[in-house]
């Protein structure tokens, strides 16, 4: 069946594993956050700011599974366990930097049209 615009969001169609990937903010978030090189646990909470520990686990398992970072663990005492991006990983930091430079060009028209948006709601208008 030839390919058609379509047809890129079907079930089966890659164009949905990457906006699965980036629909999550925190999935993006420590992406960015790994971009600058290996961290730890304690050191993403920290980065990244309002995630939880449980939440930062859970989306680095997520994009563990997604053979987009990987987790080392390291034989010392204490255990010293870090994450960076794979090679895989690492082809997202173009895309994520492409949005965040969409976001600071135009963040500044998204929120004034969210605020004025708000302000004709609760006028009436």
């Amino acid at each position: 069946m030839p390919d058609s615009a379509g047809s890129v969001f079907l079930a089966d169609c890659p164009a949905r594993l990457a906006i699965d990937i980036f629909t999550n903010k925190w999935a993006v978030v420590v992406l960015f956050a790994l971009s600058r090189g290996p961290r730890r646990h304690g050191e993403l909470v920290d980065l990244v700011g309002g995630i939880s520990r449980k939440v930062l686990t859970e989306t680095l398992r997520r994009l563990q599974g997604y053979g987009l970072i990987e987790r080392r663990a390291y034989a010392e005492a204490p255990p010293r366990v870090e994450y960076s991006l794979t090679d895989l990983g690492q082809t997202l930091t173009e895309p994520i930097a492409a949005l965040t430079d969409w976001a600071k060009t135009y963040g500044d028209a998204v929120a004034n049209f969210q605020e004025a948006a708000q302000q004709d709601s609760t006028s009436g208008t």
